[in-house]
């Protein structure tokens, strides 16, 4: 019988291309982006679960059936009449480097944990086997929703449920450094493993050495911790053992959009059917070192790699 991930957070209207000219428009967000590709390596061996809230519009319908058309479950997405998605314009330079542009104050996915249906969305994630969210997850939520959500997952937890967390700091999104670091500590004491991009936590937490970050992280009692670290190798602590995997070379970048989403996804799916963890690496430096080379966060199907 397949496990069960449900992974938490946002998804939007995603644009790219150059203002006051044509525009591509599709869907993404860092726990959509990772939620399609874990379900695309994983196939029948996973049942991956999207936890989210969307409006009644044309863009929310079109929105869940991407997610169907991805493999990525919608049991667990909210219906709230009164709500839009978020939106977000993505400004790519030459080098693959992005410009980001957001509207996503009034979202529907600030309130999925909301209200009684909020209480109830979040107990039925107590049938997972694994729960994954970032740090926009957390930080997108309302106050009342990401208390439900904090105070709830040591329940959930103690009854075998893994978490996962990938850092993803985003300064903007957060009334000020001191909360966010607040919210992620006590996060942090209730997760299993953490997938985290080292620049995000030195932002955070002023960490000068990767040995500083998985002190800190173990000590809180996460048991794998994974750092990324661009396009140098990154570094795994796991089971009392260190280790060291090589990124790959990548000709040309195009657009480093979802490089960490896709890199997590592809060491989510190698370990959650039973790769160790140097394989895991490597099935996420192969899938980001692929989607870089193309624009926008989700790839087409036909650009997928074979994993190493």
């Amino acid at each position: 019988m397949s496990s069960t991930i449900a992974l938490m957070g946002e998804c939007m209207i995603e644009m790219h291309g150059r203002p006051g000219h044509s525009v591509h428009q599709t869907f993404g967000g860092d726990s959509f982006n990772t939620a399609a590709y874990l379900a695309r390596l994983a196939g029948n061996d996973l049942n991956v679960e999207y936890v989210t809230a969307l409006g009644t519009d044309g863009f929310s319908q079109a929105m869940r059936e991407r997610f169907v058309r991805e493999g990525v479950g919608v049991d667990n997405v909210r219906t709230l009449e009164s709500r839009l998605p978020g939106l977000y314009f993505i400004e790519a330079d030459d080098a693959g480097e992005r410009r980001f542009h957001y509207w996503r104050s009034e979202a529907a996915a600030r309130f999925m944990f909301d209200g009684d249906e909020g209480g109830q969305l979040l107990e039925r994630l107590a049938h997972s086997d694994t729960i994954y969210l970032s740090g926009i997850s957390l930080a997108i939520l309302t106050e009342e929703g990401r208390e439900r959500l904090l105070a709830g997952l040591p329940g959930i937890r103690a009854r075998g449920v893994n978490v996962v967390f990938d850092n993803n700091y985003r300064p903007r999104l957060w009334q000020d450094v001191e909360k966010a670091r607040q919210a992620h500590q006590a996060l942090l004491a209730q997760v299993d493993l953490a997938i985290v991009t080292f620049e995000d936590d030195q932002a955070l937490f002023g960490f000068e050495t990767p040995e500083a970050l998985f002190a800190f992280y173990h000590d809180r009692g996460v048991s794998e911790i994974v750092i990324k670290r661009g396009a140098e190798s990154c570094l795994i602590e796991c089971e009392g053992m260190r280790h060291e995997v090589a990124g790959e070379r990548v000709e040309k970048v195009v657009d480093t959009t979802a490089a960490g989403d896709s890199f997590s996804a592809g060491y989510l799916a190698c370990r959650l059917t039973g790769g160790d963890v140097e394989q895991a690496a490597r099935w996420g430096h192969r899938l980001a070192s692929t989607v870089i080379g193309h624009r926008g966060a989700i790839i087409e199907l036909e650009h997928m790699p074979e994993m190493p």
